[in-house]
This record gives structure tokens, sequence and C-alpha cells, in this order.
């Protein structure tokens, strides 16, 4: 085990076997064949286009593919191609800033190989001996992951919040962490991947955000979606995620990350250094 192999955990997506998903002539996702097959055989909305799976013109504008992709994701849920619905919808489009192509509920996302759009935060504290991380551990009910170790806060970004609204509702729900205090988050980049689960590409976008905490702040989960948390230096965060699969997949590249950014880990004493900075933006190119 080592810091590279969670990265590549990230980076396991073979495109090669997938179909693209287009709409409006424009590629903005990617189809397993298994789903492809779903889509040709049970709706008349989708058809074949060359070698990708492509929306027809029956839905022309973002408002009408919004209403029929939300009948689609419906159908797919009593397919049982996705888990129930979860009436959040997330916005389908190629890069961050554009107008939608459609809204979709946020389950339905991976079917189609959408881009998902996420916040994480680490929080951290200084003390005399060095750093010290919020970790979190997933409830062991939590529909994914449950159990797991996470990042002191963490959420999908929905169409109809800015990133700095959701990340300071991320921050009240899941650490109790006060609106004034999450405003002091700095923006520290983004880090993308494309990985495969179950045949389904996810080529996603994580915001990142730092947040130092005062010595005598400790978070509360509100939510339930979190069993608590845990105070650690940041060396022993290290030594979990390069010899342990403790933390969610993705968690690990938020706060491999962060050891980079603070000097934690540095190119005369990391081997994979070059190869770990590459790695946190491969998704770049994805669609």
């Amino acid at each position: 085990m080592s810091f590279l192999d969670h990265v590549r955990t990230c980076n396991n997506g073979d495109l090669s076997v997938q179909k693209r998903f287009r709409v409006g002539g424009e590629n903005i996702g990617w189809v397993g064949e298994e789903v492809a097959d779903t889509l040709l055989t049970h709706f008349d909305c989708f058809n074949r286009d060359g070698d990708a799976i492509r929306l027809t013109d029956a839905a022309a504008t973002p408002e009408e593919r919004t209403v029929l992709m939300a009948d689609v994701a419906s159908e797919l849920s009593a397919l049982g191609v996705v888990d129930g619905l979860r009436d959040e919808l997330f916005p389908a489009m190629r890069n961050w800033g554009e107008e939608p192509r459609f809204l979709i509920d946020r389950v339905a996302v991976p079917p189609f190989g959408l881009r998902a759009w996420g916040i994480h935060l680490n929080g951290y504290v200084r003390k005399p001996d060095g750093l010290y991380l919020w970790i979190g551990r997933r409830a062991p009910g939590k529909s994914t992951y449950p159990d797991l170790l996470d990042n002191t806060v963490a959420g999908g970004q929905p169409f109809d919040l800015t990133l700095k609204q959701n990340l300071i509702k991320e921050c009240g729900e899941e650490a109790s962490i006060s609106p004034a205090m999450a405003g002091q988050a700095v923006p520290v980049g983004c880090i993308t991947y494309v990985r495969e689960e179950k045949g389904r590409i996810k080529p996603d976008v994580m915001f990142c955000y730092d947040l130092e905490l005062p010595e005598d702040f400790t978070p509360v989960n509100t939510d339930g979606e979190l069993a608590g948390f845990y105070l650690m230096p940041a060396e022993e965060v290290m030594e979990i995620i390069r010899s342990t699969d403790e933390f969610k997949f993705n968690c690990n590249l938020v706060l491999i990350d962060f050891f980079l950014r603070h000097g934690l880990l540095t190119p005369d004493e990391e081997p994979d250094y070059t190869a770990l900075c590459e790695g946190m933006r491969k998704g770049d190119t994805a669609l």
C-alpha cells in the first residue's frame, strides 16, 4: 500500500470500454454497455449515434430535458438501475460555471457518467508540535461507504447553491461550524479523477478548502451522516493513508493534497512525489 495506490484507485476508469453520452451533439458523459442496452430498450428518447448514446432532440431546451430526465431517473429507479431517488438535483455540464444542459437526480448521475461536483474541507489545528487534522467517521448506517474515515466536511454540489453557500451549509450540518467560521475557509484548488464503480464512470471534481480551527473548537455532527470526529496528528493520518484503506476512496486524495501543499510530503522524501502531483488532475480531459 502507498499514497500512489490511492491515486490510482481513484483513476481506474477505462474509457475505452464506455460509450460517450451526447446531448445536442456534445459529449457530456459516459455510458457502459449494460446501461446503454437498458436505455435503448426501455426509452424512446435515446438512440445510437455512431459509437455513442444520444439523447434525442425531443427535448431541446435545458428545462425540457430536465423534465424528461426526471421521468428517466424515475423509471431507472423502478428498473433497479439506481437505488431510489434522492430528490436532490445536480447539474449536467462539462465545465464549472456553464449553463447546465439539464438537471438530474443525484442518484442518476453515475449511470450517465456525468461529472459530479463536490466540496471537501480539511479542518486543521496548529499546535506547538505540528499540524493536527479533524477526521470524521461515516455513520454505520450510511448508504454509501459506511464506517469509513472522511474529511472534516464534504458534500455534493447541488445546482441551486454557490460553492460558498454549500460549504457554509455543509459545515453547519456536518461539523457545527458557524457561518462566520466557515467563511474563513481558504479555497486551495480542485482535484479531478476518472473512477469506475460497477461499470459506471465518475469523472468527478472536488473543490478543496482548508480551514484552520481554534484549539478549543470540537466539531459536532448534526445531520446523522457522521458517527464522530477524531483530532489526529497529521503524521498519524499520513500513516493511516499510507498503509490502509480506512478512508473513503476520494478523501485520501484530498488529504494527500493537503500533505503536499503543507510540506509534509516532500520531493526529497517521497519517491512518488511527481506522480502524486500529476495524479490529482487526471480527470481534466475526461469529457
